[in-house]
């Protein structure tokens, strides 16, 4: 499974340009616990693992409306339909159904 989540990573990365300790910080893991799942040294335990799954998927989503860089700034920066709270700080506190709601909205809004 190790090259699996390995690769989803990888992709968040390149989705979003954020480093990977602050991807350890989204799905509630250390910078060092999520190295050692990028090497295969360890798997992530089921509750990080569907963490790191759903992070994975709120990013593909985002990609659908954002280059890297810009989705980088979208998920750090305040949001007004979020009471001006941080996606990634929701995200962080496991609220991600919160933040992919926004980007429902982003996609219903894009095909009006």
């Amino acid at each position: 499974m190790s090259s699996a989540v390995a690769k989803k990573i990888d992709s968040i990365k390149q989705r979003t340009r954020i480093s990977s300790n602050s991807i350890a910080e989204m799905v509630g893991a250390t910078p060092q616990t999520l190295s050692r799942w990028t090497t295969g040294k360890n798997d992530p335990q089921p509750e990080h693992l569907d963490r790191l799954l759903e992070f994975d998927y709120l990013t593909e989503r985002l990609s659908e409306f954002f280059e890297p860089e810009d989705a980088k700034l979208w998920l750090f920066a305040p949001h007004p339909q979020l009471n001006g709270q941080r996606p990634a700080d929701l995200v962080a506190k496991g609220r991600m159904k919160e933040v992919l709601a926004v980007i429902a909205r982003l996609q219903d809004s894009a095909f009006v």
